[in-house]
């Protein structure tokens, strides 16, 4: 899975459930923990996402993520591009059907 994809699937979860822990959203996604962590990091650093602890405990268990108006506008243009790929690849394969089919 390309790093885009990555990302996109990271965007996306975040948006649909700010307060997920990053366990569950490991689990979800099928990634080990440490490349979710890196790919936070990654996606903080470029200011897509803003990570609070919202839980003042000393575990740190409690996160929120935040998608940040940057960070909406990349899963906007990683969605798009998605798009455009899964078009092209159904249109190779319609095709691919159909000379299969006129033979």
């Amino acid at each position: 899975m390309s790093k885009k994809q990555n990302y996109l699937d990271i965007l996306r979860s975040i948006q649909k459930e700010p307060e997920i822990t990053q366990r569950k959203m490991a689990t979800s996604l099928g990634f080990s923990l440490g490349k979710l962590s890196y790919c936070l990091k990654s996606l903080q650093q470029k200011g897509y996402v803003k990570i609070n602890n919202f839980k003042k405990s000393k575990k740190k268990l409690g996160y929120i993520y935040k998608l940040t108006p940057s960070g909406i506008s990349e899963k906007t243009k990683l969605t798009i591009n998605f798009m455009k790929r899964k078009m092209i690849e159904y249109e190779e394969l319609k095709k691919e059907l159909d000379d299969t089919k006129n033979k």
